[in-house]
């Protein structure tokens, strides 16, 4: 069952995440879901069978460096060549990406198009 949400944005976005984890779930590939906030962007993948976690990365995480600041486009492309870079380790090289109720823009495009140029297919 959601929480209830204290202000209308919040409401959008979980209803947003709602709508995109059901299209993107139930498949074979594992999936990279993404979570953006204001000083980081953080990336996962999935494991679609029981709902593992197989890896992370983050601008956090150790050996992902972002410079000055997490929180910029710039930072989103490193996390995403790691991300990619993670995938190739652990054998997978096509995956479904999920938003996560997050537009398709900014950040989480740059995510996505950085872990495309290096490698990983979706």
């Amino acid at each position: 069952m959601e929480r209830k949400s204290r202000n209308e944005k919040t409401r959008k976005w979980r209803a947003r995440r709602v709508r995109t984890v059901r299209a993107v779930a139930g498949g074979e590939r594992p999936r990279v879901t993404v979570y953006r906030s204001n000083k980081h962007i953080y990336a996962q993948i999935i494991d679609p069978a029981d709902g593992r976690t197989i890896g992370a990365v983050s601008t956090r995480t150790a050996g992902v460096s972002a410079g000055k600041s997490a929180g910029n486009i710039e930072a989103a492309r490193i996390v995403g060549v790691a991300l990619a870079a993670l995938a190739r380790e652990k054998k997978i090289d096509s995956v479904v990406f999920n938003r996560n109720g997050f537009l398709y823009h900014g950040r989480v495009k740059a995510l996505a198009e950085a872990a495309r140029e290096a490698g990983l297919k979706f």
